[in-house]
C-alpha cells in the first residue's frame, strides 16, 4: 500500500484505471483532463502514449496548487495502424474484424507529475494480444452492448465480454486493462520518495 502526504489525482475518467488504483490501496480523486487524444503519425507508438499521458497529467496539475497527478493513455497497434477509441459502431466493427484471428500490440503510457515542483516521471509498457477468430454475429452483439465505444481497439479485457475474444497475451495483463500496474507501482513509490512525500515504506 502507498500513502503519501499530498493529494493524488487521477487525470482519467476510466473506471478501469480507477479500479486499479483502488486495487493497490491508493486514496485519490478523479479529475479528467480535456486533452484531445490526437496521434502523431510520425511518432512511434510509445512516444505517442507517453506524450499524451504527460499532456493529460500536466493539464490537470497546472490547475491545482499541490498534489501528484497521474495521466495515462492506451492505444492498440496492428500492422502499423493505431486503433484508438472507435468513432461510431461501424468503426468499432471495422476494428474488431481487423483484430480477429490475429496478434496486435497494446501500448500504455503513464505520467506522474508533481503539481508543486513540476517534476515528472514518464514511462510506458507494451503487451502482445492474440484474438481468436470472431464471427460477425459476435462482433455485432458485442457492439450492441455499447461496451466497445470507450475503449482503445474497441474491446475490453477486464470485467467485459471482450475477454472471451482474447486467446493469449504475451506481456503485462494490466497494460491491456489500461495501466501497467507493477511498473507504475515501482515508479510511483520511487518518485514520491524522492520528493519526500512517501509515508513509511511500502
Amino acid at each position: 500500500m502507498i500513502s503519501i502526504s499530498v493529494p493524488i489525482i487521477l487525470a482519467s475518467q476510466s473506471p478501469r484505471r480507477a479500479q486499479l488504483f483502488r486495487q493497490i490501496g491508493l486514496t485519490f480523486s478523479v479529475q479528467p483532463s480535456s486533452v484531445p487524444e490526437e496521434i502523431d503519425p510520425a511518432a512511434s507508438p510509445e512516444a505517442n502514449v507517453m506524450r499524451l499521458a504527460a499532456l493529460k497529467a500536466e493539464q490537470v496539475a497546472a490547475g491545482i496548487p499541490k498534489g501528484i497527478v497521474v495521466g495515462s493513455d492506451t492505444i492498440v497497434v496492428i500492422d502499423g495502424e493505431v486503433l484508438g477509441k472507435p468513432s461510431d459502431a461501424a468503426d468499432a466493427a471495422r476494428m474488431l474484424a481487423r483484430l480477429s484471428g490475429r496478434t496486435h500490440t497494446v501500448y500504455t503510457g503513464f505520467a506522474v507529475v508533481d503539481a508543486g515542483t513540476k517534476k515528472n516521471y514518464i514511462d510506458w509498457e507494451r503487451t502482445d494480444v492474440t484474438f481468436r477468430r470472431l464471427s460477425a454475429e459476435e462482433i455485432d452483439g458485442y457492439i450492441a452492448t455499447g461496451s466497445p465505444m470507450d475503449k482503445a481497439g474497441s474491446y475490453g479485457i477486464q470485467d467485459d465480454f471482450g475477454a472471451v475474444f482474447v486467446e493469449r497475451i504475451a506481456g503485462d495483463y494490466y497494460t491491456v486493462v489500461g495501466f501497467p500496474l507493477a511498473k507504475f507501482y515501482v515508479a510511483f513509490t520511487a518518485f514520491t520518495r524522492s520528493l519526500g512525500y512517501l509515508k513509511g515504506t511500502p
